[in-house]
């Protein structure tokens, strides 16, 4: 394969919801959710810039300084982690404080409309980037660069609703594990599982792997996505 065994691993509410804050859970949710999480032995994480922005932290980014165009082609802070943490990020807004986020080496995904002061921010920073586009993500494309710049074989998609709606639109998920959270939230227009487009969505057929029931009344659920 030239790209990551992608496996979606989220902890929805009982009708897909996934704005876990109100449920009053958190914590025993959390636990298990990162336990489950570690079994899969993944070399890397990714979700999208409103989900990494509490990870990624404020600083200042310096504007002016650069007097010259940058060309848009992918820097390679660090091929060599044991781990790394990926964000999708087209406009460049993210303003990491660091380069990694509990260890594990950062990578944000990029179109090349972000700015030249942006990119410089990123190097002086020791921060990966790699380009999906001119002005949107070719999310393949990126999943192929990860598996050859980085030696990425094995990906967490823990994203909000629309990134793991575009990577379902795709077809880049192979594999879908649903904590079912004992919840049933019935909030109108809040983020759910996939949020891919309005009106019928991508549909995809999967096959159950296995059903665990754990602590707390949780519900371990596995799915291979069908070809």
């Amino acid at each position: 394969m030239t790209r990551p065994y992608v496996t979606c691993h989220m902890s929805p509410s009982i009708d897909g919801r996934i704005v876990t804050a109100k449920w009053g859970l958190l914590r025993r949710l959390s636990a298990e959710y990162e336990r489950t999480a570690q079994t899969f032995d993944a070399d890397a994480w990714i979700i999208g810039r409103i989900s990494m922005e509490p990870y990624a932290g404020k600083t200042r980014v310096p504007h002016g300084k650069v007097r010259r165009r940058i060309p848009r082609k992918d820097f390679i802070a660090d091929s060599d982690a044991e781990s790394y943490a990926i964000a999708i990020d087209p406009s460049g807004k993210l303003t990491w404080k660091s380069n990694a986020i509990g260890g594990e080496h950062v990578i944000t995904v990029l179109s090349e409309r972000v700015s030249d002061d942006y990119l410089a921010f990123l190097q002086s920073r020791g921060i990966s980037y790699l380009f999906g586009g001119r002005t949107s993500i070719d999310l393949k494309k990126i999943l192929v660069k990860l598996r050859k710049e980085f030696g990425i074989r094995k990906l967490l998609l823990e994203g909000g609703g629309k990134i793991n709606g575009s990577f379902l639109a795709a077809g880049l998920i192979d594999e879908l594990s649903v904590l079912v959270a004992p919840v049933a939230d019935g909030g109108i227009g809040t983020p759910s599982l996939f949020d891919a487009q309005a009106g019928r969505g991508p549909s995809r057929r999967l096959r159950l792997i296995s059903v665990e029931r754990l602590k707390g009344d949780l519900v371990w659920l596995r799915y291979e996505v069908r070809r």
